[in-house]
Parts: structure tokens; sequence; C-alpha cells
């Protein structure tokens, strides 16, 4: 029997299923609400010949299928790129992931002795049952290494107080890791790493597309329409409509589209379970209108490359700016730079859609890049010589206290709505990267191809894989791994 498949979104999630769809001669259409970009947040802007990634996405996975899949996808376009990243934090910068006894050092004798003191405290009389992350990262490395080097980036990212966020995100961040194992393993390092042995953040190198993450996504949807999938751009979905085992999509402009055994939506929980009729229960509409996210900016700033740091990223604990990360492109790939003499960063500030941030005139914003990056000593601004501001809404699922309890309530009143799957990142409100993303919309497409309820996308952890813990040991280089957003 012919099976009609709509998809709500053209990110990593729902351009992973188009194409998987597609080879299996399923009619599938795409619905992206962008007029120009697929990708979501791993697309790739452009201006003036120079490309930038949309936050820093890394092409590596535990997951064979997935790194599969990318290889079938690019080929020799992708790249084998070093990783390279570091802490700006009291006006000296560490390597990231800590190294133990560099941190040790640079934070000086007294200071050190009194974080192995907090961490002693802290197992001695750790916080039982915690629920925050504050509590849940003091109990793994002491109140002081957490004030140090958690508490400012984290609340600069999230908006929030550290105890208003779930210790769910803590664990999922750091996996189990303390500063006596970052200690003992920088003497203990063990031999013959396999993958499904690395912390994913930990990583020496990695794959990334010659003209960022948007390549793969750009390549991956013109090869679905190759293979007849639609791939409808400037096509945001208003609504959806549920009757006789068939959906309907309603998109922004007013137009219906009929006749769909299946929807798979990478969108928003917060934009699509309220629209969906039948209506769920109020219970179900106002769990998801509750769940929050968090929003960013990234400022562009295109110089003259003089003396540039060669790092792919860097965090920014420093109080005293307001911005969080620093990218730089030309270290992700040199083919990002059309110019051999040029530089081009990305500046991150997390903000909230509408707050005094997100509203600040391009100029305004472009001009404060330009004097943090004085300010933190990166880069002179008189080596400006152009700029370019994106706005990403919806850019990280908030994880507070309440969403777990709202995602049980819409999960529970989904299942009346055969057909409908939720995946991705914002799709399911799962702070992932992209191949978690990408391993959920697999999963929902062998369900439809094979024609059986064969997986749970829900049960895919952290590393893409199916059905696992997810736990998977503790780092070989001695390292700390303060929680970042990559």
């Amino acid at each position: 029997m012919s099976k009609r498949v709509a998809i709500i979104g053209a990110g990593p999630a729902g351009l992973t299923a188009a194409y998987l769809l597609g080879k299996a001669n399923i009619d599938t259409v795409v619905f992206e609400q962008d007029k120009q970009y697929v990708g979501g947040i791993s697309r790739t802007e452009n201006y003036k010949g120079y490309s930038f990634d949309i936050g820093g996405h890394r092409f590596f996975s535990k997951s064979k299928e997935v790194e599969d899949f990318w290889t079938e996808i690019l080929g020799d376009e992708l790249l084998e790129r070093p990783r390279s990243s570091r802490i700006f934090y009291n006006n000296q910068f560490y390597a990231y992931p800590l190294m133990a006894f560099e941190a040790l050092k640079k934070l000086g004798v007294w200071q050190s002795f009194l974080c192995v003191l907090s961490y002693a405290k802290a197992k001695i009389n750790p916080i039982k049952n915690p629920q925050n992350v504050e509590d849940w990262v003091s109990n793994q490395f002491g109140k002081r290494l957490y004030s140090i080097f958690f508490k400012t980036y984290t609340e600069k990212v999230w908006g929030i107080s550290c105890k208003d966020i779930s210790a769910d995100w803590a664990a999922q961040r750091i996996k189990g890791l303390s500063l006596s194992s970052a200690i003992k393993n920088a003497f203990i390092k063990p031999k013959n790493i396999d993958k499904d042995a690395i912390i994913k953040t930990l990583i020496d190198s990695f794959r990334y597309p010659k003209k960022g993450p948007g390549m793969m996504w750009e390549v991956c949807r013109d090869k679905c329409l190759q293979m007849g999938v639609q791939v409808k751009m400037n096509a945001g979905v208003k609504a959806l409509s549920f009757q006789n085992n068939q959906w309907a999509v309603t998109l922004a402009n007013g137009t219906i589209e009929n006749n769909f055994d299946f929807v798979l939506s990478s969108a928003a929980i917060r934009d699509i379970v309220p629209h969906i009729h039948p209506s769920v229960a109020l219970d179900v509409k106002e769990a998801a209108t509750q769940l929050n996210y968090r929003d960013f900016i990234t400022v562009v700033l295109i110089c003259k490359d003089k003396d540039s740091f060669t790092d792919n990223w860097i965090y920014i604990h420093d109080p005293n700016v307001k911005v969080g990360r620093i990218q730089n492109f030309k270290s992700w790939s040199p083919y990002m730079v059309p110019d051999a003499s040029m530089a081009c960063y990305g500046l991150e500030y997390f903000c909230f859609e509408g707050d005094g941030m997100w509203q600040m005139k391009d100029e305004d914003l472009i001009t404060l890049a330009k004097t943090e990056m004085q300010q933190i000593g990166l880069e002179d601004a008189n080596l400006v010589v152009d700029g370019y501001v994106v706005r990403q809404a919806k850019a990280y699922p908030v994880y507070d206290k309440e969403y777990k309890e709202h995602i049980n309530t819409i999960r529970k009143a989904l299942k009346n709505y055969h057909g409908l799957y939720l995946i991705g990142r914002n799709g399911m409100h799962k702070y992932n990267n992209q191949d978690h993303s990408m391993m959920t919309a697999m999963l929902a497409a062998k369900n439809i191809i094979a024609g059986n309820e064969l997986y749970d996308v829900w049960n895919v952890n952290q590393d893409a894989a199916y059905h696992e813990s997810g736990e998977r040991g503790e780092d070989e280089g001695g390292r700390l791994i303060p929680m970042k957003n990559e």
C-alpha cells in the first residue's frame, strides 16, 4: 500500500528522514519555513563570499550508521580537522577540556588548595538527590571549582540561575566525570582507546564539510529532490489536522495539503502541539506552552588576519563581557574564508527572543563585538573591516525544573494521534547534537518503511545509540569537562 509522509523542518532530522524515505520510494513532502536555507541550526550562511556556521557543528558520532550517512552524502568533501578550543577566564586562557594540572597551576597554589578542599568536602558530605545543576556539579567537582568554571558561563548561556536548571542537563553533558577521576587519568591513560570509549566532547579531531555544515544539508536536499522528494521553502506549518487516520497540514499562508499517512515534526513542540486538531486536552496545551527556549545572536566580524588565534572556538567565562563563545571559521575550514589574508570570527551572544539584546540594531551589535574582541585581547578593533548579524531563535531547549513533567504529559497525549512522530532537537525538546537528531529521524523512517512500530524514537540516547545507557567511562586524558554547548 502506498504511503505519504509530511516532514516539518529541513534540518538534520527532517532531511535525514526525507533522504531515507526517498530512497524507499515513499511519497514525501518537506515543509521548511526558511525562505533560503536548509539545515536549521546546522545551516551555513554566506555574506560576501564568507561562510559561517551557526553555533559550531563537529561531524563525529559513535553511531556508524550516522557516520556512513554523512559519507554517503558528501564523501571527499568532508575534511578531517584538528580540534582546538580554550576557555577565557580571569584574563587567562585555559585548554578545553581543562587539563587538571594546567588549571590548578594557573589558578595559583592557594586557590587550587581551596578547590581541592572544597571537592573533599563534597565527597564527605554530598548533596543528596541533587535536582539542579549547581548541586549536581558541586557534588562532582566541589562548590569552589563549580563557581569558577561552571556557574558564570552556564548562567550566561541559559539566562537563568543554575539552581533553576535541571540536573538532567548536567548529567548529560558531563557523563560521570569528577575532579578525582580527572587527576587520576592524568597519570593513568588507558591504551587502545576505541571510538566507543571516547566522550564526544573530548575528541581530538572531527570531520567537517569544506563549506560548513550547511553544505551537508544542501547536498542532501539536492539528492532528495533528485529522488522525487518535494522540499517546499518559505512553507512554515501553522496547524495539523487528524481525521480518519489521515493528516492535513495547514501552512502559514493558509494553504492546506491533505492525505498524509504520517507526519514527522522537528518544529518546536510549543509551536505545533497547541495547534493539532482535534485539540489536545487543555493541560497538554499548557504543558507545551510552558516549554522554554534559549536564543542567540552570532555577530560575524571580517578582519585582517594579523596574528589571529587558531582555536576552532573559545568559551568566554568572563562576566565583564557579554559574549559567550567566539568561533574562528577559518580554523573550522579554510575554504570558508575566500581571502587568505583575512579572518572571520563569530561572536555568540545568548539571549531571549524579544529582549534588549535581541532587539539591538545590527550596527550596535557589531560595535559591541569589536569592542569585546579587543577587551579580551583577541583582535585589534581597527583590523575589523566588515560585520554581519544572524539571529537564531529557539537554539536551545531549556531544561528547567518542570520540563520533564511537561514532556511526559505531551508524550502520553500524542499516543492518540497515529502516525505523528516528534524528531530532532526542538521536536523532542532534547538538548542534543545533530547525530542524535539524525538517529531519531532514521528510526522513524525505518518504522514507516517497515509498516510497523519497531522503534520508539524517544529511546535514542545522547550517543545516538538505541536502548543503551550512554555511560562510556572516563576521559583518558586527565581533563575536566565543564558543560558546553556544541
